[in-house]
């Protein structure tokens, strides 16, 4: 269970073991500690993000060479392996290629996820090119990378969202028809929560569509969303819910 609380002149952010305060800061400003694993595009970039809105960073990665220029840049942010990484965050990114997910997982270690909300990123293609701009993913509809995920690493609260955009528009995404939908899923509702209070740090709207099958459909719109960009060279779009 997560508690936010805001006052003017102090957040908390709370489980049943932890509790996290920073005062003096901006109202309705919520400052975590953010374990990102992955050291790719995306993990870059929304650990730039976070850094910028005032949380704690740490990158895990099995290659902290790939993680030196971005250091320098982000000298606040703080590198290490992929378990202490985990161990790090109360919150955690996943951010590698699906391919890889697992194998990440299980290098963070059970113990270091658990009760922990972990925001996957990622979507599950295949080892292909794509065919006529469609990419080939290794999931059927029937099934999620999310699934599979959740049902293997059944202790941590995954929470989909940052698959359908590319890692240029994450933070503070700038479109002439208004501000862009995340759509999010997965079964902790609290944990939905947070992600939620992350999502409208960094400008977007949030579209929750429940529980953790629902990925089978937010997965694909990465395939959507790379279509444009095959065939047109076009990548700077974003999905947006009209109501």
């Amino acid at each position: 269970m997560y508690l936010l609380r805001r006052s003017p002149h102090r957040m908390v952010w709370s489980t049943p073991e932890k509790r996290f305060e920073s005062k003096n800061t901006n109202p309705g400003r919520l400052i975590m500690k953010i374990g990102i694993i992955g050291s790719g595009g995306v993990a870059k970039t929304l650990g730039a993000g976070f850094l910028k809105y005032g949380h704690e960073v740490m990158l895990g990665t099995r290659s902290v060479e790939k993680l030196a220029d971005w250091s320098k840049q982000n000298s606040r942010a703080r590198i290490g392996s992929v378990a202490d990484t985990a161990k790090f965050g109360d919150v955690i990114l996943l951010a590698v290629k699906g391919l890889a997910a697992s194998e990440a997982m299980r290098s963070a270690g059970a113990a270091n996820l658990a009760g922990k909300c972990v925001i996957d990123t990622t979507n599950p293609i295949a080892d292909a090119p794509p065919v006529n701009g469609v990419l080939k993913y290794f999931t059927t509809f029937d099934e999620s990378l999310m699934e599979q995920l959740q049902r293997e690493f059944s202790g941590a609260k995954f929470v989909k969202a940052f698959n359908s955009v590319g890692a240029a528009g994450m933070v503070d995404p700038k479109f002439a028809s208004g501000k862009p939908t995340m759509f999010i899923c997965g079964n902790d509702n609290a944990s939905k929560k947070v992600v939620t209070g992350i999502l409208d740090q960094f400008g977007w709207e949030t579209a929750d569509m429940g529980k953790v099958e629902a990925a089978r459909a937010i997965e694909p719109l990465c395939m959507l969303w790379c279509i444009p960009g095959f065939l047109n060279n076009e990548w700077n779009h974003a999905f947006r819910l009209l109501r």
